[in-house]
């Protein structure tokens, strides 16, 4: 017998037999139906109809089975096989439920559904506790198609998408599979294991689907997508639905199900429609089948989703269980859209899994060895839902397409391409590439790095720098770059540079090294951008930048100590000269404004200057510490969760010494808290609380002072938290103990989605409040009330403020128009 087929009968008697039952469930009329649900009776082994209605049930053993074929809105069907030889072809037809309300004893009182849904209610929290902690294994498939994808998108050339879009610009563009085991405790404790993980076009990509992600219990009061969604069987899910009992049926126990329609009171509301399927007697869900849009979960691309749950009896915990889940999606943006679906089966449930306190720990997800390298003949016996066609002819339409672009003479062909050198490129930027040996040269935008401030007029940055990946999967880098910039008015060239390195993708430590000469902002928040403050001068004659030069060399190291702690160490020493306006050019001169000087503590007098030059060497060390931090732990990296119950601490140590102004010599001690975090169906609160203690300060550089983030531009981006938008940039810099808090509510729909007609525009009302406490002077305050989700169909990206500022008993008011991406 030769070597390979002794190698050979090894390696198939290694392999797991299994017998295996086939066939396709259609309706009555032929129709495939997809996702219908295939156990045996005992409930050990299951398996998934695909979207052609066909199905493989992995059987341990060949012998006599009674299995189950449950589909909601079908009766459900048993079939009793017996067979000796494997494999078996079994093709079934269901009919359709026949739902009626003969049976349902009327009250005029009360509407039926109501009844139902209350007692739904009261056994809730009863129903949820008996999942409170369970194993099970776990089968994900995620599939996202795009349909007439343009060739660029604001600019950017898109491709082809690793060559999942055809001649159309249609295709599948993600598909991938999972197989794991999974661990859950009440109420945030989880743990999977992705034994074997499958990426279409990637034989060495690593899944995202995420069995934690698609939890999703209509047990809970609410449900986490992007908002929090309202349960239909939610303590207080009166307030938001309407109900209606569509019919009543029999399951295959007996039991009486109650299909109810969930009918939203106000659409726009965080809420579902749809109908809900109740046991009578028992209270439990026996499934869902339940929509939600865009506009609920306020991420306007998303047309639609549909959540389809099945569950069947658990005799072990009395309970009707999730045994399966398809979540469907739909989205449109920019002219064009797509769809998409991500399946879930759940087999081998265990409740009662006697976890103790090693149970659990930080890290949730994990990926067995090798386990982006099970072959076609695994996938083929442990894959519980069939491949469809489609599925089958993207695999290997993007594994033959792997093949031939990761080779180095199509890499090769494409850089020749890419790497050609364009007139436009003097505008908007040259990168050439080699994409054999990872890595790339750039020279950024010309056009880009113009902008025009009252020190140095009219100014141009340019950035070049080479880039190297390394790494098994190119998750590691280091990167050389220099920075030049030149003022017309001022007439003064500067340039820097440094180095850059991530060492690893695990506790991600980074160093850099820097140096050379560069112009900076006074207030090192850089409270407003370079192009802000460019319409600010060019249009309206308000320099708010304040800047001052700067010779130096830097050096910084960071990284991961453990979960939860990352710390931070750099040391510097700094060359500082005070800078004056070179230009007082006016493009649109105001009679009641003017430019003020680059000295902020004296606006009026143009040759000033806020400090002396000077050196300093500058001490900054840090710590981040995120409570209740948890970690997803890839082969190729760890990507680490924050978690909403607890709060991020930074805390910080800076010190200047060595300064050939010796009064110019300090140490500040600093701390910050921050969270965020859902209240139920209230919307979401957030809030930071800093400060910091200042020593040997009192006649310190400005350049030291701490700054605070001020706006004088009726403009705000992102989140307030931590912002003062009616706060110059200077006026409250201190070199003094201070005290900083700030926090804001977004309630999300809860208060505007009561209020008729205007529930029907989707928008949030959110308060703030901030509050700045410094050593010596009077407090700074700012309350406002403010309006989110303005727009116009899928474009929700602005927020209208009314901000009221309280400092010495002056108050003044202002509106602040806010812009989000």
């Amino acid at each position: 017998m030769s070597n390979r087929l002794l190698f050979l009968l090894i390696l198939i008697s290694s392999l797991p037999i299994y017998s295996q039952v086939t066939g396709k469930v259609t309706d009555e009329k032929g129709t495939p139906l997809p996702y219908v649900n295939i156990y045996t009776e005992s409930g050990q082994t299951g398996t998934t109809t695909n979207d052609e209605g066909l199905y493989e049930l992995k059987l341990s053993k060949a012998g006599d089975y009674v299995l189950v074929f449950q589909f909601l809105g079908y009766k459900t069907l048993k079939k009793s096989i017996s067979s000796d030889a494997f494999p078996v072809e079994i093709n079934v037809s269901l009919k359709a439920e026949n739902t009626s309300l003969d049976e349902v004893v009327v009250n005029s009182n009360e509407n039926p559904a109501n009844r139902i849904i209350r007692a739904a209610i009261k056994k809730r929290k009863n129903n949820a506790d008996k999942l409170e902690s369970f194993t099970a294994d776990f089968y994900s498939r995620g599939l996202w198609r795009i349909k007439n994808a343009p060739e660029k998108i604001l600019g950017q050339e898109i491709g082809d998408l690793g060559g999942g879009l055809d001649s159309t610009r249609s295709g599948i563009v993600y598909l991938s599979e999972t197989i794991s085991e999974i661990a859950y405790q009440k109420p945030d404790d989880f743990k999977e294991k992705i034994i074997a993980s499958k990426v279409s076009g990637d034989d060495n990509g690593f899944s995202l689907n995420s069995a934690q992600e698609a939890y999703f219990s209509f047990y809970e009061n609410t449900l986490e997508i992007n908002s929090e969604m309202i349960s239909p069987i939610a303590e207080y899910a009166f307030n938001y639905y309407r109900y209606k009992l569509n019919g009543v049926f029999y399951d295959d126990r007996g039991n009486l199900i109650n299909k109810i329609e969930v009918l939203p009171k106000r659409e726009n509301d965080r809420v579902f429609s749809g109908f809900i399927y109740i046991v009578e007697d028992l209270w439990q869900i026996y499934g869902v089948e339940l929509t939600t849009t865009g506009k609920a979960i306020q991420v306007p691309p998303i047309e639609a989703l549909v959540f389809k749950q099945n569950y069947k009896y658990s005799e072990e915990n009395d309970l009707y269980i999730q045994i399966s889940q398809s979540v469907d999606f739909s989205f449109k943006m920019f002219g064009f859209g797509g769809n998409g679906r991500f399946t879930a089966v759940y087999s081998n449930y265990d409740f009662k899994p006697g976890f103790d306190k090693k149970s659990f720990g930080k890290e949730i997800l994990s990926f067995a060895e090798n386990a982006n390298e099970k072959d076609s003949i695994f996938w083929e016996a442990q894959r519980p839902v069939p491949l469809t066609s489609e599925e089958i002819e993207d695999y290997v339409k993007k594994d033959s397409i792997q093949d031939v672009r990761g080779s180095k003479k199509y890499k090769d062909s494409v850089d020749v391409v890419q790497n050609k050198f364009e007139i436009t490129d003097l505008l908007f930027g040259y990168n050439h590439q080699n994409s054999w040996k990872h890595n790339n040269f750039n020279i950024s935008a010309p056009i880009g790095g113009i902008h025009f401030n009252t020190v140095q007029g009219w100014n141009g940055k340019l950035t070049v720098s080479y880039n190297q990946r390394t790494g098994k999967d190119q998750q590691n880098f280091w990167r050389v770059y220099s920075n030049m910039n030149y003022g017309l008015d001022e007439e003064r060239y500067r340039i820097s540079g440094g180095f850059f390195k991530k060492f690893n993708n695990f506790r991600k430590p980074y160093l850099r090294i820097e140096g050379g000469t560069s112009i900076e902002d006074i207030n090192n928040r850089e409270a407003i951008s370079p192009l802000l403050n460019d319409v600010t001068t060019i249009l309206f004659e308000r320099n708010y930048r304040k800047l001052y030069g700067k010779s130096y060399i830097s050096a910084g190291y960071e990284q991961e100590i453990f979960t939860g702690l990352r710390a931070f160490g750099g040391l510097s020493w700094e060359n500082r000269n005070a800078l004056t306006n070179h230009t007082d050019h006016v493009f649109i001169d105001r009679d009641d404004v003017e430019y003020t000087s680059n000295n902020p503590l004296q606006p009026a007098n143009f040759g000033s200057e806020p400090f002396q030059e000077h050196s300093i060497f500058k001490l900054n060390l840090s710590t981040t510490i995120n409570f209740g931090q948890k970690y997803l732990n890839y082969p190729n990296g760890k990507y680490n969760v924050s978690s909403e119950n607890y709060p991020e601490l930074v805390l910080g140590y800076e010190q200047g010494f060595g300064s050939n102004v010796d009064q110019y010599n300090f140490s500040q001690w600093k701390a910050r808290i921050r969270q965020d975090f859902n209240v139920g169906n209230k919307g979401r609160f957030e809030y930071q609380v800093s400060g910091g203690l200042f020593s040997n300060s009192d006649n310190i550089s400005l350049v030291d002072y701490q700054h605070f983030n001020g706006n004088q531009t009726r403009i705000g981006f992102g989140s307030y938290v931590g912002k003062f938008n009616l706060m110059p940039y200077y006026n409250f810099s201190t070199n003094q103990n201070y005290a900083e808090f700030h926090a804001e509510h977004d309630f999300q729909g809860w208060a505007l989605g009561k209020l008729p007609l205007l529930n029907k525009l989707n928008f949030n009302l959110i308060l703030g409040a901030h509050r700045l406490i410094r050593e010596a002077g009077d407090p700074y305050s700012e309350y406002s009330v403010g309006i989110d989700n303005l727009g116009f169909g899928k474009f929700r990206f602005l927020r209208l403020d009314y901000v009221i500022s309280d400092f010495g008993g002056d108050r003044n008011g202002a509106f602040i128009f806010g812009l989000k991406f």
